[in-house]
């Protein structure tokens, strides 16, 4: 009985060392672990990976999940960029951001643009890397670390390419695989750069080489890398790493018309070095249009009888319905009028147009009764109303934009 009573003290003793050390144990472990956290927090990031969103709420958790694997022993930041998502990947994105400080969420309001998205989210990175992808989980994250070990090795681009081979097959469908390649092959031919996908979304590059020429990018358009690729000279150094573009997994594409149209406009501004934009070039083919319309209608109209002063009002309001919806479409597409905007725009360009109506009406009845040809009366005066409509839409979109 003694002796058990004499032993229990060695017992408790021994199991307060066990204890000890494993509380020694934890608190080295805390220790390493809050330094980790410390030189992350005192050091920029290695990389800064810059990812715009548009209602992408069923994809931005597992896209920021396989960035934490894939990224591990690097220092890195993610930067989600949104334009004002109707679906709430705003909040999604800042509840991830309460447990993992490294995601960061830029809300764009009043500003839309996959271009000026990336732009805004690179020059606001820390790090002196800066790599761009898509949050559709199509790209690779598994090819940021190769991407990034690129431009250390001294390259000033790090392009991940669909294109590697001629034949590569990719996820989109076959229309838009056709209109892909037709579009990568006219970048090509536009800028000097050399590289088999001037078009990819999915790229590393330097940070101080996108600020250096931040002031010629354009916020509009779908193709930030060709706009930089343009702006970069042919000298830069380009490293390819391929991968094979993945079926979009949720969500919905936002390839469209208004894309296409982007990309035309930046082609245009490219190849004529500023000198031409797509608006100047909407409003030349829209106001031909209008023209040719005005005529038709002129004509139809002087054959059912009527008198040309009645015929030539009636051309003229129509054609200027048809230009102020064409180019509230195509020219003003940044600004599209829609719902009751667009019937209070339709009101005010009515109202504004209606001086330039009658002048158009005016000038060509004198010279119509002048003994002048229909047609030459009808084209003079449709030439000073549509003069004066293009000069009062442009002030009044300029006026939009300063409000």
């Amino acid at each position: 009985m003694d002796q058990k009573v004499l032993s229990a003290p060695s017992v408790c003793a021994e199991d307060v060392r066990v204890e000890f050390q494993q509380r020694r144990q934890h608190m080295e472990m805390f220790l390493q672990s809050g330094g980790a956290q410390l030189r992350r927090v005192l050091h920029a990031p290695d990389v800064s990976v810059i990812i715009p969103t548009f209602n992408e709420r069923d994809n931005v958790g597992m896209l920021v999940r396989h960035l934490i694997a894939t990224l591990r022993g690097l220092n890195w930041e993610v930067i989600f960029v949104d334009d004002d998502s109707a679906d709430r990947t705003v909040e999604v994105l800042r509840d991830i951001g309460r447990d993992e400080p490294r995601i960061r969420c830029i809300h764009r309001v009043g500003r839309r643009g996959l271009a000026g998205a990336c732009i805004e989210g690179m020059l606001s990175a820390q790090a002196d890397i800066v790599a761009v992808m898509d949050a559709d989980l199509q790209h690779d994250h598994r090819l940021l670390p190769d991407l990034v070990a690129a431009i250390r090795q001294g390259n000033d681009f790090a392009i991940a390419t669909r294109y590697s081979s001629p034949y590569q097959e990719t996820a989109l469908s076959p229309f838009r695989s056709a209109v892909s390649r037709i579009g990568t092959f006219v970048a090509q031919h536009t800028i000097q750069a050399r590289t088999t996908d001037p078009m990819s979304g999915f790229f590393a590059t330097r940070r101080d080489l996108v600020e250096a020429m931040a002031s010629r990018l354009s916020n509009h358009g779908f193709k930030v890398l060709f706009d930089i690729l343009s702006n970069a000279g042919p000298d830069v150094r380009i490293a390819e790493l391929p991968y094979r573009f993945a079926t979009r997994s949720a969500g919905h594409s936002k390839m469209d018309r208004r894309v296409a149209l982007q990309f035309l406009e930046l082609l245009v501004a490219k190849a004529t070095r500023g000198a031409i934009s797509l608006r100047l070039v909407c409003l030349v083919i829209l106001g031909a249009a209008g023209l040719t319309l005005h005529m038709a209608l002129l004509a139809a109209v002087l054959a059912t009888g009527a008198e040309f002063a009645w015929a030539q009002a009636s051309a003229t309001v129509v054609t200027m319905i048809v230009n102020f919806s064409g180019n509230n479409l195509m020219t003003y597409r940044d600004q599209r009028l829609r719902g009751r905007g667009l019937l209070r725009g339709l009101s005010i360009y009515s109202a504004v147009g209606s001086l330039g109506a009658a002048v158009n009406v005016g000038i060509a009845t004198a010279l119509f009764a002048a003994a002048s040809p229909w047609w030459a009366a009808g084209l003079a005066g449709a030439f000073v109303s549509g003069l004066w409509n293009n000069v009062m839409t442009q002030a009044l979109v300029r006026s939009r934009e300063r409000t």
